[in-house]
């Protein structure tokens, strides 16, 4: 279970509630942590995955990193 805490001072409006607590998630990467765990993942495709990622970025940007 994740517990992300929003505190608020006073009688805040609801909506500035929810977007502090999306801020957090986003700080925190919350999100992306539950995504990868919906599903179960093979390691060779994780690092298929990776390599791939890796080319892009490699092709994309070329020598700047």
């Amino acid at each position: 279970m994740i517990i992300v805490k929003v505190d608020s001072k006073g009688p805040a409006p609801i909506e500035k509630a929810l977007r502090k607590l999306k801020k957090k998630f986003e700080a925190t990467k919350v999100g992306k942590k539950l995504r990868e765990r919906k599903e179960y993942k093979k390691p060779s495709v994780k690092r298929r995955e990776a390599k791939r990622k890796a080319i892009y970025i490699k092709e994309k940007y070329g020598a700047e990193f």
